[in-house]
């Protein structure tokens, strides 16, 4: 759980980083680079309608964790929106409050105790 924990953490930090430095290169513009690549339907817009298939997955798994209560689909509005970062900081606070057991931290901790 130690090697998880830290993998997280190396991942929030670096989408952190990685992210602050394009911002300040080429501003907040994510969507309209984001959905231009998809429409020239080259390799960069392949690889963007993958990673938003998996966004969708993630966020459709935490709101389904949270069994699609308020707070679930506010949170897997959030996984899918913000990706990787939001993922690693959730999974890292899950971990904690399952004390590591992952049966808990991948169906919920109700899920987990039937």
């Amino acid at each position: 759980m130690t090697m998880f924990r830290a993998l997280l953490i190396i991942i929030f930090v670096e989408i952190a980083v990685y992210t602050g430095i394009v911002i300040a290169n080429h501003g907040i513009n994510l969507f309209p680079v984001f959905f231009g690549d998809m429409m020239k339907m080259e390799w960069p817009g392949q690889f963007n309608l993958d990673f938003m298939g998996m966004l969708t997955l993630s966020g459709l798994w935490v709101a389904w964790r949270h069994h699609f209560s308020i707070a679930g689909l506010v949170l897997g509005v959030l996984a899918f929106n913000l990706g990787a970062f939001f993922l690693s900081a959730y999974l890292l606070v899950a971990s904690f409050q399952t004390m590591g057991d992952m049966k808990a931290i991948l169906l919920g901790e109700a899920r987990a105790a039937t």
